[in-house]
């Protein structure tokens, strides 16, 4: 059944824009099809009037997914051909930007497939959908091109372009989360633009594992790992009653190295983290040297325990870093959400959590099928503030429900 009980009225007086129909590419089909499952779930136990309708035929199915493929050609071009109609449907297309496990041959190579290369994808698979489908929404979780928002210098403003490009191919709605910088939606101010956070997901992780912490501002403090976190972490902070701090990046703005200029220090502006637990909260961890360095900085500080909630962990360079800085003690978990690719192993890690996003995602798919509000999944402040009751009155499952 689903979590969020206040859209339930909101959605059983309100009528499907169409038909749903959900879309998985290839780089996300194990998200895909939990997002399906819990779909398939909340229609089966709604007691919505289009369900018994002849007119809404199709409200509760056995599967929403809708079979696509993406052919490649030997030079490297490709081909997308949607196999089942898509005419007259609001149909929902779900794809990892971040998953580079997934290969083609071009001229008897093997090549991985990069962000580019889902990119277009995805564009392949709007073209064979568009002046057919209903609707078109796409859900990329990870935002293609999303760190390159802003232009300073000679630069590409490519995030801007990548997104006013989906709208003028027929995109209605583009459905992201955390996103680097969510004002790059001024772009297309007459598109459907939302940026999810998870903190109530972050949150429910750390309890179901972490049994004994003391959610109160002489025990915990939530860090900003840079100023350009600060809107998440002062959130997180405000919602658990907690004080706040933030680490202020020194960089090298004479150098450019892989793309970025270096840091040359982590200056950290904030309360005594002397015997407190710390959770570091970010969009995401690439190669996680920087992140691992403020984990440092904070135990030499003498904090008690560093914990890192971060909505995508791309580990873009392996997970030996984090192994050993484990194995150092410079941090107790880390937390990541299903929205990306994650590596081969990261799962069997001690220290790794899965904070569980397919019943959220499923939730935000099926109130916007019925164009219903989604404040209550835009600020969950009060299904926050239940699990801390519960958790400081120790009576939270071990299971707790995302």
């Amino acid at each position: 059944m689903r979590a969020n009980t206040k859209n339930y009225d909101e959605l059983r007086d309100s009528i499907p824009v169409a038909p749903l129909k959900l879309l998985v590419m290839e780089s996300a089909l194990p998200l895909g099809g939990r997002v399906d499952q819990h779909l398939v779930t909340f229609r089966k136990h709604s007691m919505h009037p289009a369900k018994y309708d002849p007119a809404f035929m199709g409200y509760a199915e056995t599967s929403y997914l809708l079979e696509a493929i993406c052919h490649r050609f030997a030079t490297g071009e490709g081909r997308a051909m949607v196999n089942d109609t898509v005419r007259g449907k609001d149909l929902f297309i779900l794809v990892d930007v971040t998953n580079h496990s997934i290969t083609y041959k071009m001229n008897s190579y093997e090549n991985r497939k990069s962000p580019d290369d889902h990119y277009q994808d995805l564009k392949r698979i709007i073209s064979a959908a568009n002046g057919k489908a209903h609707r078109i929404n796409v859900i990329m979780p990870y935002l293609y091109e999303g760190r390159q928002h802003r232009r300073t210098g000679r630069e590409s403003l490519y995030c801007a372009y990548t997104i006013q490009e989906m709208h003028e191919m027929g995109v209605d709605n583009l459905i992201t989360f955390d996103a680097h910088d969510p004002r790059v939606q001024n772009s297309i101010p007459l598109c459907g633009f939302d940026s999810f956070t998870p903190p109530y997901q972050f949150i429910s992780a750390l309890m179901r594992t972490e049994r004994d912490l003391i959610v109160d501002q002489e025990h915990l403090l939530v860090i900003s790992p840079d100023e350009g976190a600060m809107d998440r972490a002062i959130y997180f902070a405000d919602v658990l009653g907690v004080n706040v701090g933030m680490f202020y990046k020194r960089r090298d703005y004479s150098i450019l190295e892989g793309g970025k200029n270096p840091i040359v220090a982590h200056d950290f502006l904030g309360d005594n983290v002397d015997g407190k637990d710390v959770i570091i909260i970010d969009d995401m961890i690439s190669s996680g040297g920087s992140m691992i360095d403020t984990a440092r900085i904070l135990k030499d500080k003498n904090a008690k325990r560093v914990y890192i909630c971060s909505t995508f962990g791309l580990f873009t360079d392996g997970l030996a870093i984090f192994d050993e800085a484990y194995e150092k003690c410079y941090f107790e978990k880390v937390v990541t959400t299903n929205l990306n690719y994650r590596l081969p192993g990261l799962k069997e890690r001690p220290y790794y959590v899965e904070a569980d996003m397919s019943k959220f995602l499923a939730s935000i798919i099926d109130c916007m099928n019925h164009d219903s509000s989604l404040k209550f999944v835009h600020t969950p402040t009060e299904k926050i503030h239940a699990i801390l009751r519960k958790y400081n009155a120790r009576e939270l499952e071990a299971t707790v429900v995302l």
